[in-house]
């Protein structure tokens, strides 16, 4: 063991040498272009990672699946959503569930329960994560696949580390517990396998033997050729060994490196952007600072990782603050550089002026003899114009009078139609409350409950509600739609289906476009949840040519 270490040791050193000869601050500035990069097109890794499940799913419509089928399909959608959106994860783990209970295959079993424990974990349902190991019965590990104990073991290695770094108290005992499931995972895993090469760089590292640490990863790295999940959790270990160190550069190097790959694998699921966040803030580097620790927030909610979401809620409010002070403090410069600008340009204007009027009085006394006698010819030309002016606006006025007519018009009819529909919904609930006393005065108190529990009287209303709304809405902009869709790319632009006027995205930026702005107060005007509000408007945003002022160019519409 010694041997190979003094080998990977030397290697290393090899690699230091070589690297203090080439422009490590220019591949440093590389890596972080490509950074923020992939942060600009992260909605394009994310919409292959759809199409890639939607591919999945294709398998799910096809006819007459066995089980076992069924249970590999739902597998491989766990594999694409367990570090992409956690509700969907443990969805298909449910159904899989279900079936190996079924089939009463124990590998099933045990592998489902596994991974779902692995899922409450990272949703911070930690007891619950608990008790699903806890219902594993250790003995029949000897009669399943090796990997399933392995995965038993690091299950409750990771579970009780994570734990202990989001308590206060007992922090040592979980961590006393980690580390004995970490050394039992050690004893039985061979030594040339990844998994045991990265728990050995991991307890060297609580060992503070962070030389020999940073030996085994960077070996490992030199196999790992393709910018997948496993290389940006290499890279995301080595930062975490150059922050215990104090090496502040390496560190964002190397945090940067696991962004990369993660955001190009559409991964949720990560720390690398919130850990690099918090660098660049303490780095003075406010701008960027904020970009990975917003896309941070949006991984966090998107995947719906509690976890990781209240981890980032400790950081992300000091960040967000600062850059809005940041941007205040810019745009109260460029208003100062503005006034400045623009009292230098009415000084060059006076100056023109000045110059100007000099060169005309010269020109002046020499035609002034001619221009009398001009002015007299003129008179005549100037009163004849001055009728037709006078013509012109008479006509002005007159059509002036008949659009303010036809906006008088237009507000009798809206407010009649207010009216009308107060008049209607006052008239159906009146029926309805009728309806709802004449069951409950025949006793009739099973068709009475039935009545209460259903949403078809209220999904009707709120439909009638929403063509009202798109009537009314487009009548007032009736080019809404043209302008919207100007706002976006040929391939982007938004289609109604036959039979509506708007569709969900329309009808929430018409919301937006009428001053409702609050993500909330949307959701309950359209009956949506707050998250399907935020994912819209953060699509259409990400989707549009006006990324950072959508919503200031919605407000334009109809101007």
């Amino acid at each position: 063991m010694n041997a190979i270490f003094m080998k990977k040791l030397s290697c290393l050193t090899v690699l230091l040498f070589f690297a203090c000869h080439l422009p490590a601050k220019t591949a440093t500035n590389s890596i972080f272009r490509e950074l923020y990069s992939v942060l600009e097109n992260k909605a394009m890794y994310s919409a292959d990672k759809e199409e890639r499940i939607h591919d999945i799913k294709k398998g799910l419509n096809i006819p007459e699946l066995t089980d076992n089928q069924l249970y590999t399909i739902n597998n491989q959608l766990y594999a694409e959503f367990y570090i992409y959106q956690t509700d969907s994860a443990i969805y298909y783990l449910h159904h899989n569930l279900q079936i190996a209970k079924k089939l009463k295959n124990t590998e099933y079993i045990y592998e489902t329960k596994l991974n779902l424990a692995y899922m409450y974990w990272q949703t911070a349902r930690f007891f619950e994560s608990i008790d699903m190991l806890e219902s594993l019965d250790r003995s029949q590990f000897v009669h399943l696949p090796e990997t399933l104990f392995y995965n038993y073991l690091e299950a409750y290695k990771r579970l009780y580390r994570y734990y202990a770094e989001s308590q206060v108290d007992k922090r040592n005992d979980f961590f006393r517990k980690s580390n004995n499931y970490r050394d039992s995972l050690l004893n039985i895993l061979s030594p040339g396998s990844k998994t045991f090469q990265i728990l050995s760089a991991e307890k060297l590292t609580d060992e503070d033997k962070t030389t020999e640490a940073k030996a085994i990863l960077t070996d490992l790295l030199s196999y790992s050729l393709t910018e997948d999940h496993d290389r940006a959790i290499l890279n995301s270990i080595l930062a975490n060994i150059y922050k215990k160190e104090g090496n502040i550069a390496m560190q964002k190097k190397y945090f940067a490196i696991s962004a990369i790959c993660d955001i190009k694998n559409a991964i949720k699921e990560n720390t690398s952007t919130q850990a690099l966040a918090l660098i660049l803030f303490q780095e003075g580097d406010i701008d960027n600072a904020y970009k990975c620790v917003q896309s941070s927030m949006e991984d966090a909610i998107f995947c719906n990782s509690r976890f990781r979401t209240y981890e980032i809620t400790k950081i992300f409010p000091i960040i967000n603050t600062a850059y809005q002070a940041k941007v205040g403090k810019q745009q109260k410069e460029l208003k100062i550089y503005l006034l400045l600008v623009s009292i230098l340009s009415l000084f060059l204007v006076i100056a023109v002026v000045y110059v100007y009027r000099q060169m005309q009085r010269i020109v002046r006394i020499r035609k002034e003899l001619h221009r009398t006698n001009v002015k007299l010819s003129k008179l005549n030309e100037d009163l004849q114009e001055s009728n037709l002016k006078l013509h012109h606006l008479n006509n002005d006025l007159e059509d002036v009078n008949r659009k303010l007519s036809e906006t008088n018009l237009v507000k009798e009819t809206y407010l009649g139609k207010f009216i009308d529909l107060c008049s209607n919904y006052i008239e159906k609930l009146d029926n309805y409350r009728r309806n709802l006393n004449r069951i409950a005065g025949a006793g009739k108190l099973e068709e009475l409950y039935k009545a209460l529990k259903s949403t078809t009287f209220v999904e009707e209303e709120l439909k009638d509600f929403h063509i009202n709304f798109d009537e009314t809405f487009l009548r007032i902009y009736p080019t809404f739609i043209e302008e919207f869709n100007a706002l976006f790319p040929k391939e982007e632009k938004q289609t109604v289906k036959p039979g509506e006027l708007l569709n969900t995205e329309l009808r929430i930026y018409a919301l937006i476009r009428l001053g409702i702005n609050d993500s909330s107060k949307i959701a309950v005007f359209l009956r949506y949840s707050i998250t399907t509000v935020y994912t819209y408007r953060s699509k259409l945003k990400n989707k549009s040519l006006f990324k950072d002022s959508l919503e200031e160019q919605i407000m334009k519409i109809g101007n």
